[in-house]
């Protein structure tokens, strides 16, 4: 009698831990299917990136002066600058200026270490091409103005972010007292609890039954 009730009291301990163990599963589940998707219907619908996004870099030849800081604080050494030293002026005339981003990590010294500002960040990051060799940007490609998702009448911008709370379009200056779409870590845990404790207090009930 007394190995069968053991065997009871076995039992009954691993379907509550097991419980629990889902109990925490779906409690995450939950807690997801109750956010705002952040699927994006790419590529009709594409996100804004932030101000500060390190995309394609853009270039102005006029603004040039062949001076190489940008080669220099490079880490791999990237940008090409071709010139020729006029005799004449006694300044570098600059021939030839390009960009492999194949090969560049979007670190950005270039622009910042720029004298003249001629480089400068884009928001640009669709790059795929079919061969790596069109990746090779010469001063032409590189001048060409910055693609906008605003500017798209084709695309739908997107600046709403599931952390952001309901209503909300922009992560800056947050309403006071304003929180993200879902549950708290504590609402989790309190509701967890909750849910074992209910299902403790019925295993208890069917194993006095």
């Amino acid at each position: 009698m007394l190995k069968f009730l053991k065997q009871v009291g076995d039992y009954t301990k691993e379907v509550v831990q097991s419980a629990k163990y889902i109990g925490q599963g779906l409690s995450v589940t939950f807690d997801h299917m109750r956010r705002r998707p952040v699927t994006v219907q790419y590529p009709y619908e594409k996100l804004i990136p932030s101000e500060r996004f390190r995309g394609r870099i853009h270039y102005e030849f006029d603004k040039c002066i062949s001076c190489e800081v940008c080669v220099r604080v490079c880490p791999i050494n990237l940008p090409v600058v071709d010139w020729e030293f006029n005799k004449t002026t006694k300044k570098k005339d600059l021939k030839h200026y390009s960009i492999d981003f194949g090969v560049c990590i979007f670190c950005g010294n270039c622009v910042e270490y720029c004298p003249t500002n001629c480089l400068s960040m884009t928001e640009e990051y669709e790059l795929a091409v079919y061969e790596r060799h069109e990746l090779n940007y010469d001063s032409v490609a590189l001048g060409r103005l910055p693609y906008k998702v605003t500017d798209d009448p084709m695309v739908t911008p997107m600046r709403e972010f599931a952390y952001l709370p309901q209503g909300v379009m922009h992560p800056h200056d947050l309403p006071a007292g304003s929180r993200r779409a879902g549950k708290t870590p504590q609402e989790i845990v309190a509701e967890t609890q909750a849910a074992q404790a209910k299902v403790s207090a019925i295993s208890e009930g069917s194993s006095k039954g």
